[in-house]
């Protein structure tokens, strides 16, 4: 297997080796990323499924985008891009032609950059404006949410997206010191709440996954994504979930187990435990610590594609 990578960013793709192995990345093959960011899975997959390969790479941050042509200008025609978000997957598929497929990955990760070297309240490492945002034509930011929403409801999305449990406790501290517009202001608030910090994860990291996981849509979207991918893999074709939380998980796990069972099954499981990243991988990228992998194969035809 030739993972070589091209000149490397600041970004450092998860579980690389195992997720090229669970697409079973072959010569001339068709594979779609989902989630390409700067482009680090689809170089590799590039790579291995040269001659003749292609791929469709797919975000909805434009800025992903322009990061994943710089990576793989090398490739020429071989890459399409796109600048939409997965929700819309079949559509883009069927526009572009690009159906059936060997393989579709979902890495639903935030990379690096977007967490180090944007402006737009991702992470509180750095301060900047509470947006959160993947695509800045979307119109409801974190902003929005976090100085319109009342108590409870703040309180519900924070224990339902974060699984946080001092949610009301940090609400009502939100309220009270709203407007709140940096992403310091917020982590600082957060940390208030809950009085200081405590265990080995910021107090306010539940806070901020739970707020763009709202203004994204992401766990509505994941779902409707996946049932759009299923028919879109042609037979023996692999579908691989990367995910690093346990709602997303969660989707993913319930999803691939209900679509491989009974008579009218249409994936076979590939491993039967999640793949998580080596003590080696975690030490030298910590942020794959919390990645948990799972894959699956095509095993009946696509009713539309018919064919694989």
């Amino acid at each position: 297997m030739n993972l070589t990578m091209s000149a490397a960013p600041a970004h450092v793709p998860v579980l690389l080796e195992e997720t090229i192995e669970a697409l079973n990345v072959q010569p001339g093959g068709r594979y779609i990323d989902c989630t390409i960011g700067p482009g680090g899975h689809a170089a590799a997959i590039l790579e291995n499924s040269s001659p003749g390969g292609q791929l469709l790479g797919i975000d909805a941050d434009p800025q992903a985008i322009k990061m994943a042509r710089v990576r793989l200008d090398a490739y020429g025609d071989s890459v399409l891009l796109v600048n939409q978000n997965f929700a819309n997957l079949k559509s883009i598929c069927t526009k572009h032609g690009f159906s059936p497929v060997h393989g579709i990955l979902f890495d639903l990760g935030l990379s690096s950059v977007q967490l180090e070297k944007n402006n737009r309240g991702f992470s509180f490492r750095h301060d900047s404006l509470l947006d959160m945002r993947l695509s800045p034509r979307q119109e409801v930011t974190a902003d929005i949410i976090v100085n319109s929403s009342p108590e409870n409801q703040l309180a519900r999305l924070i224990k339902d997206y974060g699984e946080e449990r001092h949610s009301h406790q940090i609400a009502r501290h939100i309220v009270r010191q709203r407007p709140i517009t940096t992403s310091l202001q917020l982590a600082q608030t957060v940390e208030q709440a809950v009085g200081g910090r405590r265990g080995r994860i910021h107090p306010a990291t539940r806070t901020f996954q739970a707020l763009r996981i709202a203004v994204n849509h992401e766990l509505e979207n994941l779902k409707s994504a996946l049932e759009q991918a299923v028919d879109l893999l042609g037979f023996g074709g692999r579908l691989v979930i990367i995910s690093y939380h346990s709602l997303e998980d969660r989707i993913a796990k319930q999803f691939m187990h209900q679509q491989a069972s009974g008579e009218a099954a249409t994936l076979s499981l590939i491993n039967k435990k999640v793949i998580t990243p080596s003590l080696a991988e975690v030490h030298y990228n910590p942020r794959s610590r919390s990645a948990k992998l799972r894959a699956a194969e095509r095993i009946s035809m696509p009713k539309e594609n018919n064919g694989g």
